[in-house]
């Protein structure tokens, strides 16, 4: 078959390789119809994730028919049509049963963090995302091996919806909506969200579902912005011309700052060689500029909600300013089979649309060059 395949820094390769095959009873072979290139994936593409080995299959937000299932699988059949989490989940250890699905302890035999591989467990395995999360083979191919398959997979029955109204399930629409509810956002919140790539641009759509009165966005893609405004009625901010959104935006909430910042952006997908060559011993780190923001921007007793990967080292971290004002800090991986069936539900109502945000398709053989 046809995958996208890792090899280096910067090089990435479109290379006929085996086919997978099922390997445990609750294992299922999917048929890839469409998949998506994740913010994250540039992490790995600029060297910035430790981790990775030439000819590693890329991918981690697809979708697809079921080719063919284990004897273990009692949820799906072949020829159903599914959305398959980024995230590999167990289902029944300690993390799952309190339906914290991204800390699953059973799925994934790495060890430890990307900082500390001795001191904690690996969270929950991840397609296409390094073997520090498994080393499993991700989605941007023709076909793909799922474990798990009856805790992961969402079977999309109405033939009716479009694979780009139900693809982003797979990842950036529940990260986006958890990032929200880690915000507390409800009727009348003043929310600011910094970037406006797809997550911060699902945070914005899901802060407005749930009902959110004021809404800043902050980004430095004019085409971005634009979106932002024509979409969600966004208040947009230029980090490229204004110095200090956060000012501006305490300008416009009566001195107070917002109800919750989103920093959807999290470390810089950008890097040297040598912050590469950091990366290889562990050392990565961010410049923290986006989350200094983040808290500057949110008013007194409010929340800083973080759905941006971070990883490693953050310069200059405010902890003395989120303290003195209690902010909460909230983020960590989504737990995105518990937030499916209920995103799914509004997009089916028309409550949620999220394919606006669709600007290029591109066919498997271009995806290097996406």
């Amino acid at each position: 078959m046809k995958a996208l395949t890792y090899h280096g820094r910067r090089d990435v390769r479109v290379e006929s390789v085996p086919e997978p095959h099922l390997l445990a009873e609750d294992d299922l072979l999917l048929r890839v119809t469409a998949t998506a290139i994740c913010g994250s994936d540039l992490h790995i593409y600029r060297g910035r994730l430790p981790g990775m080995r030439s000819g590693d299959i890329l991918g981690h937000e697809f979708m697809g028919i079921v080719e063919e299932v284990g004897p273990g699988v009692t949820r799906l059949e072949r020829g159903d049509r599914v959305v398959v989490p980024f995230t590999i989940s167990c289902g029944d250890c300690f993390f799952c049963t309190r339906r914290l699905l991204a800390a699953c302890e059973r799925s994934n035999d790495g060890r430890g963090t990307l900082m500390n591989r001795k001191r904690t467990r690996s969270g929950a395995a991840m397609f296409g995302y390094s073997h520090l999360y498994g080393g499993h083979a991700g989605g941007q191919a023709e076909y793909v091996r799922v474990p798990r398959a009856n805790v992961g997979p969402l079977r999309i029955a109405d033939s009716t919806l479009r694979d780009e109204q139900v693809l982003f399930l797979s990842d950036i629409l529940p990260t986006g909506y958890q990032a929200c509810l880690n915000a507390r956002i409800g009727p009348g919140s003043t929310v600011a969200i910094f970037g406006a790539g797809p997550v911060g641009m699902m945070a914005a759509a899901c802060a407005r579902w749930l009902g959110a009165q004021r809404l800043f966005m902050i980004d430095e893609d004019p085409r971005r912005l634009a979106h932002a405004r024509e979409t969600c009625g966004a208040t947009t901010l230029d980090f490229a011309s204004v110095d200090d959104p956060a000012d501006l935006i305490i300008g416009e909430t009566d001195g107070r700052g917002v109800d919750a910042s989103i920093d959807a952006v999290g470390f810089e997908a950008k890097g040297s060689a040598i912050e590469s060559a950091l990366t290889r011993l562990r050392l990565q780190g961010s410049s923290g500029a986006v989350l200094r923001q983040a808290i500057a921007a949110t008013r007194r007793g409010g929340v800083v909600s973080v759905p941006g990967v971070y990883a490693g080292f953050i310069h200059a971290f405010l902890f003395g300013d989120a303290f003195e004002k209690g902010l909460t800090l909230v983020g960590g991986q989504t737990h995105v089979q518990a937030l499916m069936p209920v995103l799914l539900e509004a997009i089916a109502s028309g409550g949620l649309v999220v394919d606006t945000l669709v600007s290029h398709r591109l066919p498997l053989s271009e995806a290097a060059a996406g």
